[in-house]
């Protein structure tokens, strides 16, 4: 399949959408308080370093630090932990796709936010939304909203290939109480047992309907208004 520009949509990095928003945090922080620190030195030079505009400056200056250690920081250590978890389940399913017969996709921008994972084989189609919590992890407690997303995923790559698809939550790198249970139809998977639950399931789809899959996948990354997760 030719894909434009020669840019193919399946080939995306684990956790690249998550990495960019990283170094966008960073970047805009460092520009933002290197504006400030500057500003404060015209002031300064200007008003003279005892008058109250160089001052009221500094104030600015200091609570804008503040400010970012409160709260910049904790979203930017959020967002590289995410990152992080998603480049280690990637890694981890790029292990599976090596021994063939499955195709995996990551950072799967459909339009409606980004699918961590989308897993293809003979088992069949999975989506995988990756969490790094630290754990522990109790399968009963696990957030409505984690099991939204994850369904909510499920059907968009549904619609988009036809396929009954199983949605995965994995834990990076937490302790699960009860690995594999589901939980309002999504099954809760520490990564440790990731490939070896996928390897164990039985087989549903030909090599041909796993190449069909990721066809549809392929073409619909690519549809107008669905390529911003590019950058």
């Amino acid at each position: 399949m030719s894909y434009c520009y020669g840019y193919d949509p399946t080939t995306r990095a684990p956790g690249e959408h998550s990495r960019g928003i990283v170094r966008r945090l960073r970047m805009r922080t460092l520009v933002a308080l290197g504006v400030l620190a500057v500003a404060t030195a015209l002031l300064g030079r200007g008003f003279g370093w005892h008058d109250p505009v160089f001052m009221g400056g500094d104030i600015i200056v200091l609570a804008a630090i503040l400010a970012v250690y409160r709260w910049v920081l904790p979203l930017v250590d959020r967002h590289d932990r995410g990152a992080t978890g998603e480049e280690q389940v990637g890694g981890i399913l790029e292990g599976l796709s090596r021994r063939g017969g499955w195709r995996v996709i990551h950072d799967a921008n459909l339009g409606h936010g980004n699918v961590d994972h989308i897993a293809i084989g003979p088992a069949g189609v999975f989506t995988v939304e990756t969490k790094s919590h630290p754990g522990p992890v109790r399968v009963g407690r696990v957030h409505g909203a984690i099991l939204a997303q994850a369904q909510a995923e499920r059907r968009l790559v549904e619609q988009v290939t036809g396929m009954p698809v199983e949605p995965l939550v994995v834990y990076s790198r937490a302790w699960v109480d009860r690995p594999l249970a589901r939980r309002k139809g999504v099954r809760v998977v520490p990564a440790g047992m990731l490939v070896e639950h996928l390897e164990k399931q039985p087989s549903k789809l030909t090599p041909a309907e796993v190449s069909r899959a990721q066809r549809r996948l392929a073409r619909a990354l690519l549809e107008p208004g669905r390529r911003r997760g590019r950058g």
